[in-house]
């Protein structure tokens, strides 16, 4: 599966990417590499270390507790301010658990590890599969323009509810409703602007002039 593993663009867009794999303790390493060049393809070398332990944790408790070989899926995605890391597995029954293990114990800390690392984590089952995941804050919470931006959406989201019900928080579902509350505002505002007798292209170009800084200060604060 090698090949599957190559990242081209040295700087990506933060769209959910996901790769298939076999449980099998050489896997472990190798997903470990994709998962730090991902981070630092998406601009969260930061997040690199507690990632790849994360990764490893949820990884080898499918290999210990689901069996060798099992085929699984590692899925990665930021949603608002939190990388959410998901492994899927097909065992329904074989649940994570934190374990207070001895100190000469030679295994069972592996959720207890995530439990201390992520800053929440837990399990969603499905007819025939489970997931296991963990989020990880990126740093982005409490910047004023991602605060702000949470409370229009949410405004927006009861003035204009979208196709489907909004329900703020983690899970794939969530992030694609509040994408699309945030194309359904751009839309709107393009429109005002337009009726007023204005340049929607450069209201846009003037509004990404003043996001790039206040990314570049927000990768400052964390050299």
């Amino acid at each position: 599966m090698g090949e599957s593993f190559v990242i081209q663009e040295t700087r990506t867009a933060r769209k959910q990417w996901d790769v298939e794999f076999a449980s099998h303790p050489e896997e472990v390493a190798m997903l470990r590499r994709v998962v730090a060049l991902r981070l630092e393809a998406w601009g969260l070398p930061e997040l690199v270390d507690t990632a790849r332990l994360c990764v490893s944790e949820l990884v080898s408790n499918v290999l210990t507790h689901v069996g060798i070989g099992t085929p699984g899926l590692l899925a990665l995605s930021v949603n608002g301010a939190d990388l959410r890391i998901e492994v899927h597995d097909l065992d329904t029954r074989a649940l994570p658990a934190v374990v207070l293990a001895d100190a000469d114990a030679e295994g069972g800390r592996g959720m207890t590890l995530v439990d201390a690392l992520a800053d929440r984590w837990g399990i969603q089952l499905h007819e025939d599969h489970k997931v296991t995941w963990c989020e990880l804050a990126t740093g982005s919470a409490g910047h004023p323009s991602v605060t702000r931006a949470e409370v229009l959406l949410d405004l927006y989201a009861t003035l204009r509810p979208p196709k489907c019900s909004y329900e703020p928080g983690p899970g794939r579902v969530g992030q694609m409703v509040a994408e699309e509350s945030v194309i359904d505002a751009i839309a709107d505002f393009i429109c005002w602007i337009r009726v007023h007798g204005g340049d929607a292209d450069d209201v846009l170009d003037r509004a990404q002039m003043r996001v790039d800084p206040q990314e570049e200060l927000g990768r400052e604060a964390h050299v």
